[in-house]
């Protein structure tokens, strides 16, 4: 590895600080293969986990397109960006309704992309698919069916206790749907990838209890609205939740399943 490359590499590393975005980024990085020179549509973007990282790899004869449904999360990257890494773009654009016109890639990657196909997840991966390259490489992380198991079921034996039959049935339907390692395998199977990968690293979420768990940054916003959106009372929803965040200590420790999903385009 040349100086150079070090020196690059030490402008755009992975956010330290970032305790949810960043372990999904590494699992991605570990199975994805990355040279000079290469072009990569990265999807579900956000504020640019792991573009930047990818443009420097890549370097100034390679091209990256970091898209994102969200306009603020697009003008948030653009604004961190600023005039360098010019190969480097963030467009504002639905992954699950790609242009057209949009060329193909040697890569496609998605850290914590995975959640926002649906419903129809399949479809929307067959859609990417589309934009790479054969010989082509296409890696996604996602948090995969078992991330916070203990949570659920507590959540659960709580509507169970208190006689909340249409909230259980809600939160079943909402766990079933969530997508597993083997369903992601069997995906890639139907496209007839080759070097198929599909591995899952643990990552514990630390927690306190009441308020610190009820406001959790990494859950709130996320997985605790999901539990919310269960309740069609809201009050009721607090009144649960709340009783359930005085007893962290039967649900924790809170292990999430980062799941990679690697394939190569025949």
């Amino acid at each position: 590895m040349s100086e150079r490359t070090k020196d690059v590499r030490l402008r755009w590393p992975l956010p330290a600080h970032d305790y949810w975005s960043t372990p999904f980024a590494e699992s991605l990085l570990q199975h994805l293969n990355l040279s000079p020179g290469a072009s990569i549509l990265d999807i579900a973007s956000g504020h640019g986990i792991p573009a930047f990282y990818l443009a420097e790899q890549v370097g100034p004869t390679g091209r990256v397109l970091a898209i994102d449904l969200s306009g603020r999360q697009v003008e948030s990257a653009r604004a961190i960006q600023g005039a360098q890494l010019p190969w480097l773009r963030f467009e504002c654009l639905d992954m699950r309704a790609l242009p057209q016109h949009l060329p193909c890639f040697d890569r496609i990657t998605g850290n914590l992309s995975v959640m926002f196909f649906r419903p129809n997840r399949f479809e929307a991966v067959q859609g990417l698919v589309e934009h790479l390259k054969p010989g082509g490489q296409l890696v996604l992380t996602f948090p995969s069916l078992g991330t916070f198991d203990s949570l659920w079921r507590r959540i659960d034996q709580e509507m169970a206790v208190r006689g909340l039959l249409a909230e259980r049935r809600r939160l079943e339907a909402y766990l079933t749907e969530r997508p597993s390692g083997e369903e992601v395998r069997r995906w890639l199977d139907k496209l007839h990838f080759s070097r198929i990968v599909v591995a899952e690293y643990p990552l514990e979420v630390a927690t306190g209890a009441g308020q610190a768990f009820l406001h959790h940054p990494l859950l709130r916003g996320g997985f605790l609205d999901d539990a919310y959106e269960c309740f069609e009372d809201q009050g009721l929803a607090d009144e649960v939740m709340t009783w359930i965040s005085e007893d962290v200590e039967s649900f924790t420790p809170l292990i999430a399943q980062r799941c990679v999903m690697s394939g190569w385009k025949r």
